[in-house]
């Protein structure tokens, strides 16, 4: 076990030193003269995006290797999910690295000769090989390997949430085909079981128990279905809003009852047309009367009919052209009816039907001279309603990863459960080669994304700045989710195309994920330009 360590850290500094290659290399084409350059950043946007998921997997490494050293003692499952890792992306690095299924990166697109070297690459790469698979495949009835809770408190977490979420997985197949929302009595199950109030502070009614602990909650629920996972996700932007840019009236007010369920907020910041451009979106708010009159639209908004409170994003400032015309307003609203969605004056909405990710549905906002109090300006101050919400994207970033995950170990499982049960030529697909094969990547990717994800909570946790971090966690497990629903379904064959087989569904679910909360591409960009720019690893 000690030589499969050493070899992993001698292998991992090979990646490290080609990973700072590439951004030197990098840095000389957009940054020749020491400050980066938007335009050279733009034409050499495939490079740059290359630097972004080269970092990303050396990170992946980096933590997959720490997870192996915090159990100390491997069983034969870790042991293969560690070599099969570094064997794995240690040859993408070398000969090809899939930014998305029609682009391949190659260390020639980084401006270098070669991908890491090294005996102990090599020595990874041939371990990691088709008899690894096909072993780590055998064992996986067994199991999928210690994650490596490292706390008590946090395996109790999933315990009671992974018990929750088996409760309601069958259900939550049916919301999905009927295109329903989660029912509120589900709902409130887990505002009783504090789902609402997990990272906001005690003094504020909530648990205070840290990012890692959201993570922890988040997956077991998006292991049953993405739509509980994702039911607190507004909770944690409109909580970390309020937290970290509220004035003391907001934060006494607002936090103990999104912590307790009271209200359920929904975040509203997209529009018609602008996509991930925030700084350019129009949706005007005139102060007159001591109130903000609200018009524009929105669109894209997540449980915006059944929610109560609105982080609505608006531009206070006629004259502005950019982010720094705009302002974030608490904005209050009475909960809507299957009869009448949006009961409140000067504000209409419609559904956007969707492929997957249903339980909460999707909708499209109009609003016409609708009343905000003057009062319910985020942090009392006009012209931060950009800034205040850059300050939320790590949590929301690191949630969204934490919901892939939870997606990519559901899909692992179904994939696992159908191929020991599904018989042809005589025996089990789980006994075919191939179908090994596949399982065998979906729970080592799985493993390496929650272990990224894992690292980017606890970062934030100690209070370090984390958005390329929380960045390397989205953009991989967004990925990896995507594969295993990709998989289990192929396993599946015919089967899985059929609305009945939970899969398809999971693959649905699955695809959104490269794209809300920062689309895989914008994701590359943020964190090729943090790498390029600011110097950070």
């Amino acid at each position: 076990m000690t030589t499969l360590l050493t070899q992993a850290r001698e292998a991992l500094a090979a990646v490290e030193r080609h990973a700072e290659a590439a951004r030197q290399s990098l840095r000389a084409l957009v940054a020749p003269a020491g400050k980066l350059d938007a335009a050279l950043l733009e034409r050499h946007q495939v490079a740059a995006h290359g630097l972004a998921w080269t970092m990303t997997y050396a990170t992946a490494l980096r933590e997959l290797l720490a997870w192996a050293e915090r159990l100390g003692d491997l069983g034969e499952t870790e042991a293969l999910i560690l070599t099969i890792g570094f064997g794995e992306y240690l040859a993408q690095l070398r000969g090809g690295l899939p930014m998305s299924q029609g682009e391949i990166l190659r260390p020639g697109d980084l401006g270098l000769a070669t991908g890491p070297e090294g005996a102990a690459v090599e020595a990874q790469i041939a371990a990691g090989g088709a008899a690894a698979r096909a072993r780590l495949a055998a064992l996986l009835p067994a199991g999928f390997g210690d994650a490596a809770y490292g706390d008590e408190t946090l395996t109790l977490i999933r315990d009671q949430f992974r018990k929750f979420a088996d409760e309601h997985a069958e259900a939550a197949h049916e919301w999905h085909r009927k295109d329903e929302l989660i029912p509120i009595e589900v709902v409130q199950e887990l505002a009783d079981l504090g789902v609402f109030g997990l990272t906001i502070p005690e003094a504020h009614g909530g648990s205070g128990l840290g990012k890692l602990a959201m993570c922890v909650v988040t997956e077991e629920l998006s292991r049953g279905y993405i739509g509980l996972g994702s039911l607190g996700t507004r909770n944690e932007i409109a909580g970390e809003l309020i937290r970290s840019g509220g004035t003391p009236a907001q934060k006494e007010k607002y936090l103990p009852r999104l912590a307790s369920g009271e209200i359920l907020p929904t975040a509203v910041f997209t529009e018609p047309g602008t996509g991930s451009d925030l700084g350019s979106l129009k949706t005007r708010a005139v102060k007159e009367n001591g109130h903000y009159r609200v018009t524009g639209n929105k669109t894209w908004i997540t449980h915006a009919s059944r929610s109560d409170l609105m982080t609505l994003l608006v531009r206070t400032d006629p004259a502005s052209k950019d982010y720094r015309g705009l302002s974030m307003l608490l904005a209050e609203k009475p909960r809507g009816t299957a009869a009448e969605p949006f009961p409140a004056a000067g504000m209409t909405g419609g559904e956007i039907r969707v492929l997957g990710y249903r339980g909460m549905k999707e909708y499209e906002l109009g609003f016409d001279g609708f009343a905000v109090p003057a009062e319910n300006l985020l942090g009392g101050v006009e012209g931060e309603g950009f800034k205040q919400l850059m300050a939320t994207f790590e949590s929301a970033r690191i949630q969204t990863a934490a919901r892939a995950v939870g997606v990519a170990q559901n899909a692992l499982e179904l994939g696992l459960a159908y191929a020991q049960e599904r018989v042809q030529f005589g025996k089990a697909l789980l006994h075919f080669p191939r179908v090994g094969v596949k399982l065998a990547m979906m729970a080592v990717e799985t493993m390496i994304a929650r272990q990224l994800t894992w690292f980017a909570a606890r970062e934030k946790d100690q209070e370090r700045r984390c958005d390329i971090e929380a960045g390397y966690a989205k953009l991989l497990a967004a990925r990896v989710a995507w594969a295993n629903a990709d998989n289990a379904l192929q396993i599946h064959g015919g089967n899985g195309y059929a609305e009945e087989y939970r899969i398809s569904r999971v693959l649905c679910d699955a695809r959104i994920l490269n794209i809300f909360e920062g689309a895989a591409e914008i994701q590359a960009q943020v964190i090729a330009r943090g790498l390029l720019s600011g110097g950070r690893n």
